[in-house]
């Protein structure tokens, strides 16, 4: 048994924190760090409720872990969630888990406030049928509650948080259902069932507290499950665990303590992560008391009139049921009769997993009720359920391979329904060849003789997992696994007409998961497709989240439309379009409609997939060109009959279809050039006098500072030799070499509005060059040497009238800063990066007359890592160019680090424009174009790297890439501030050049962007040298102050001092009281 007193484990940290709170008090504007919460001041006098408990009341932490085994990933995550609370109470004692625990915390103060953590492993559940699901979860819910019943007798001042936990040991994911209980259980399945266990789990406690009042019979002790499992992603559980990991659970843990906010702990696409803190409104530890019931509850009540109706049945009118009076030996004369086989493969929606579970039974989405499967169920018949299967029985009562009843794709019953759930694109191929086997080996079914139909519906859980692997998961990739079981069938499967239905649209999914009021289990579904419901609306995550799911729906139609299956008459794959538009079922109320849902509402229930067998039977009975591709869930669907004329399954042959030829392959580019729409070039009538109003047109001379790629490097290089090159001339913000035409260059855009614009770069001499004051492997630090000389080359300039031409200067830099940030940490860091950046922005805001300063965002650095070419100058030179963040293997805590370290010069950066430093010239601003923020490598259809963009060294880009980085930027400087597109799009196209408006002619600043952007008043008079305002503008520090803040900080330095060694010390006396404690038996 060990006791822990928890003190400062890193006391320069701590002073640091201090440090940090003490500026940012200094400066109205400054945002909370996040590791320290504001208000941290315990309640006015010792709580007498547990509903009124605050973090920093809390005496003694502790955990108890319904475990046989030692576990430590819970006591290190316990020990970081004491770290957290040790910023509220430095005095907090930490007592760790252990078969001790309980004797300990009895003989603690009764008058002391304990939080105890109730863990519940659920890796250590193992069953792998529904009765042993359920049977486990009966026995440790028992356990809980016998556990609860001893500390609510025993305990005293105690709030006690129950926690379904997920471990992170790779041995322990097994447990859930050992390989031995199914030979073919694989992680997908295992990931499902980890889930849906994790869920029932939640939902069986939160129904014990419920029932026991939550042990509130006592003001001193309550009971509060908390209301998510704490996990991390399923996605790759065999993943090494790491510290951070840990990490994140501790702060799902303390996350949950808190009453319920509106803010959740987020996570951006940098990896950082903002921890949640107790507000004036909420300050309190959470308890059911005082918390809103309504989005605690785990479970709905259950609704009088019930969710499903167990008869799901639907008629048919048809009149015409014959076969044809000859075995048909042609695909296109196949009646709905003449179907001997049916077949599917596919995921859960295949398996049908939970579609028969009741609404208040999670635990039934584990159950693959594939007998009601909308594409191959073959339950009762079609007067009580209704299915492709039984809608074909009807015409052939001999119909066979459908599935009836429940269980695995290995099951008897399952028969021809080999889907198996959690299933990808890329499992197709397999299940192909499982399908063929048990086709050939099965002796009702004449193989070679027998008309199939075989539905391939998947694609759902690749676009649930595109955005942890934007590569594999390429809309190419997917249609290429889904291409190769194609052709397994295709070349193995005689007599076979195949529906390939469409990828549903997901995106209406998430409006079910937006609106609370339905209880729908978010969290859960998080874990199972986060990268469908985490994005935000219209955030970049968001439209990529669009883009894949149309592309994946333009790549199944393009396979099918290459008539690649259609080479002989007895096989042929059709495009069965139904999902492609999804209407979300609403209520009465304008709310989606639950019914249609599992209870995970994610899976669909019979109510649904009864009208997914409606619209697939449909698909069939329509000719190609006129197939219905939407499907709304809340109008009713009539089965369709074959047509008397044609009363055919329709394919392409007897629908009289045409497939799209596929556009002729474009001739060779020659040039990046780019056409040229704009209509109103003209400049201003008088030259304008505030850059507020400043057309394209005005702008008189151009400049750029930088490093490298402003200087053009390698952007013509064939090979190593021609590397060094500095292709000036094409450089994207200052060259000028030829026309628009034919280089696509900021300079040459603006040519067409002035053509008499001057300080391009041309051809390949280095500096000088124009105004391209750019430097290869230049640094931030560098920056200001080469302001001075851009200064001194204006002022020098016979063509430039200094105090009246408009100009635009070009700041691209901070690559260098971060390839060699882990060799030179300190003269690298951020802080030094924006200290020369705004010593460089100072010098121009100073000296120069009538500037618009474009300030591009640093690019986001990390996808340059999957950008590869086995050549000497990829392999070797690349990562010599970028060690630090090229070098370090993924996931690494280097890795990570080298991720905050570039979003941290972006934030610093934006915190720099934004706060009005240059703000008061009305001839002079600063905007942030930030089309790099997020960089998105450009791919090519196999889903690799398109390397055209990238030189030799596969680290600089060529003209082509030079040319698309002077689009996005034209195309920034003529977005409003606030709708800026914050990630490059780079695909060929030489109509991608926007245009100025008739309602907004002006290149757009924060001031005429509009009122929603933050803006500070300008003075109406140009005044080069105008004092710099400061960076937090609403201050003012009167100048006596700084000798107040000197002594401040001295006796501030003295305080910290006197901390470090009274922390230390009283750690030491602790430490030795811990080891005699140790030596007690308890």
């Amino acid at each position: 048994m060990i006791l822990s007193i928890m003190g400062i484990k890193d006391i320069s940290s701590f002073a640091q924190i201090m440090i940090l709170a003490l500026l940012a008090c200094m400066c109205s504007a400054a945002e909370t760090g996040p590791l320290f919460c504001a208000d941290s001041a315990p309640s006015p006098s010792t709580p007498v409720s547990v509903h009124s408990l605050r973090p920093a009341d809390v005496a003694v932490v502790s955990a108890l872990v319904l475990s046989d085994v030692v576990r430590s990933d819970e006591t290190k995550a316990l020990n970081m969630l004491s770290e957290i609370l040790f910023t509220f109470n430095p005095d907090v004692t930490t007592v760790l888990p252990d078969i001790r625990s309980l004797n300990i915390l009895e003989s603690l103060s009764p008058t002391q406030w304990k939080l105890l953590l109730l863990i519940i492993p659920v890796d250590e559940l193992s069953a792998c049928t529904d009765q042993g699901f359920s049977e486990n979860i009966n026995a440790t819910v028992n356990r809980v509650e016998q556990t609860l019943d001893f500390l609510h007798e025993k305990m005293k001042n105690t709030l006690v948080h129950v926690v379904v936990w997920s471990g992170l040991s790779s041995e322990s994911n097994n447990r859930v259902c050992k390989s031995h209980c199914e030979e073919r259980y694989d992680e997908n399945r295992r990931r499902l069932d980890t889930i849906v266990l994790m869920a029932s789990l939640q939902e069986s406690v939160g129904a014990l507290l419920e029932k026991r009042v939550w042990f509130s019979d006592r003001e001193d002790f309550s009971v509060m499950l908390q209301s998510s499992p704490v996990h991390i992603d399923l996605s790759d559980m065999k993943a090494f665990k790491s510290s951070r990991d840990i990490s994140m659970l501790a702060l799902q843990l303390w996350t949950n303590l808190l009453q319920p906010m509106t803010d959740k702990t987020e996570m951006d696409g940098g990896d950082i992560v903002t921890i949640p803190c107790p507000t004036e409104e909420k300050p309190f530890l959470r308890t059911q008391k005082n918390s809103n019931l309504a989005e605690l509850r785990i479970s709905q009540p259950e609704d009088p009139s019930p969710f499903l109706d167990p008869v799901m049945g639907t008629e048919l009118t048809c009149e015409d049921r014959s076969p044809s009076s000859s075995i048909p030996t042609s695909v296109h004369a196949l009646r709905p009769a003449d179907i001997k086989v049916v077949a599917a493969i596919g995921d859960s929606l295949t398996a049908a997993n939970g579609v028969g579970a009741a609404q208040n039974n999670l635990l039934g989405v584990i159950t693959e009720y594939r007998g009601l499967s909308w594409s191959i169920g073959g339950d009762e018949n079609l007067t009580t359920v209704t299915t492709l299967p039984n809608i074909l029985r009807v015409f052939n009562p001999s119909l066979t391979g459908y599935s009836t009843g429940k269980g695995g794709e290995d099951s008897a019953q399952s028969f021809l329904n080999q889907a198996v759930p959690g299933a990808e694109a890329n499992d197709m191929a397999n299940q192909a060849r499982a399908l063929i086997t048990r086709m050939k080996e099965d002796s009702k079914i004449d193989f070679l003789n027998d008309w199939k139909i075989i539905t391939l519906f998947i694609g759902g859980n690749d676009l649930c997992a595109h955005c942890s692997d934007s590569l594999y998961y390429s809309p190419d990739n997917i249609v290429k696994f889904i291409r190769e079981a194609l052709d397994i069938l295709h070349n193995e499967v005689p007599r076979a007409l195949v529906n390939l239905v469409e990828l549903l649209d997901i995106v209406p999914l998430r409006r079910l998961h937006q609106d609370t009021s339905l209880g729908c289990p978010t969290w859960l579904v998080n874990m199972i497709c986060g990268c469908v419901l985490k994005p935000k609306d219209e955030s970049y995550e968001f439209h990529m989240l669009q883009e894949f799911n149309q592309a994946y729906q333009r790549g199944m139609g393009e396979l099918v439309e290459s008539g690649r299956y259609d080479t002989h008459d007895n096989f042929t794959v059709v495009l069965q379009p139904f999902l492609r538009n999804v209407f979300l079922p609403l209520q009465e109320d304008g709310r989606p409609d639950r019914s249609y849902f599992s209870p995970d509402c994610f899976h669909l229930s019979q109510k649904a997939q009864t009208l997914m067998a409606r619209a697939l039977w449909n698909n069939l009975m329509e000719p190609l060109g006129n197939k219905t591709d939407e499907q709304d869930f809340t109008a009713g669907i009539a089965l369709k009959c074959p047509e008397k004329s044609s009363p055919y399954l329709k394919t392409y042959q007897n629908s009289n279809y045409t497939y799209i030829t596929p556009p002729p392959t474009p001739p060779p580019t020659t040039n990046w050039g780019s056409d040229f729409s704009c209509v109103d070039t003209a400049p201003s009538d008088t030259v304008p006098t505030s850059v507020h109003s400043l057309r394209p047109g005005d702008i008189k001379v151009v400049a750029s500072l930088g490093d490298s790629l402003t200087a053009g490097f390698g952007a013509k290089a064939e090979n190593l030799q021609q590397l060094g090159n500095e292709e000036r001339g094409v450089s994207w913000s200052i060259g000028g070499d030829e026309t628009l035409e034919t280089v696509t260059t900021l300079p040459n855009i603006l040519k067409k509005f002035n053509p008499s614009v001057f300080g391009f770069s041309k051809g390949t001499s280095k500096r000088p060059n124009g105004f391209n004051m750019a430097v290869s492997g230049a640094k931030a630090n560098n920056i200001p040497a080469q302001v001075k000389d851009l200064i001194t080359a204006l002022k020098e300039s016979q063509e430039v009238d200094f105090e009246n031409d408009w100009k635009l200067v070009t700041l691209f830099i901070g690559g260098n800063d971060l390839c060699q940030y882990c060799h030179d940490r300190a003269s690298l860091s951020p802080p030094e990066y924006i200290s020369h950046i705004r010593d460089s922005l100072d010098m121009l805001y100073n000296e120069v007359p009538r500037v618009l300063v474009n300030l591009v965002k640093i690019l986001e650095v990390n996808d340059l890592r999957i950008v590869k070419r086995d050549t000497l100058g990829c392999s070797l030179l690349q990562k010599n160019l970028c060690p630090c963040f090229l070098n370090p293997r993924d996931n690494s805590p280097e890795m990570n680090e080298m991720k905050k370290v570039n979003k941290d010069l972006q934030m610093e950066t934006e915190r720099l424009v934004n706060g009005g430093r240059y703000d008061g010239r009305q001839d002079f601003t600063v905007v942030l174009q930030p089309f790099f923020e997020n960089s998105v490598v450009p791919m090519i259809k196999d889903g690799t790297p398109d390397l055209t963009f990238f030189s030799v060294d596969c680290f600089h880009f060529t003209e082509r890439g030079h040319a698309q980085m002077a689009i996005s930027l034209w195309n920034n400087m003529l977005e409003p501030m606030g709708s800026k597109q914050n990630y490059n799009n780079f695909t060929y196209d030489r109509s991608k050049i926007h245009c100025p408006t008739k309602e907004h002619p002006f290149i757009f600043t924060k001031i005429n962007s509009g009122s929603d952007v933050p803006s500070t008043a300008v003075p109406t008079t140009v005044a080069p040298g105008t004092p710099l305002p400061r960076d937090c503008p609403n201050d003012s520090v009167p100048a006596w102050a700084a000798a107040i803040l000197a002594v401040g900080g001295l006796i501030f330095g003295w305080g910290v001092t006197w901390m470090i060694f009274y922390y230390k010390e009283r750690k030491n006396r602790k430490r030795n009281q811990t080891n005699e404690m140790n030596r007690i038996k308890f």
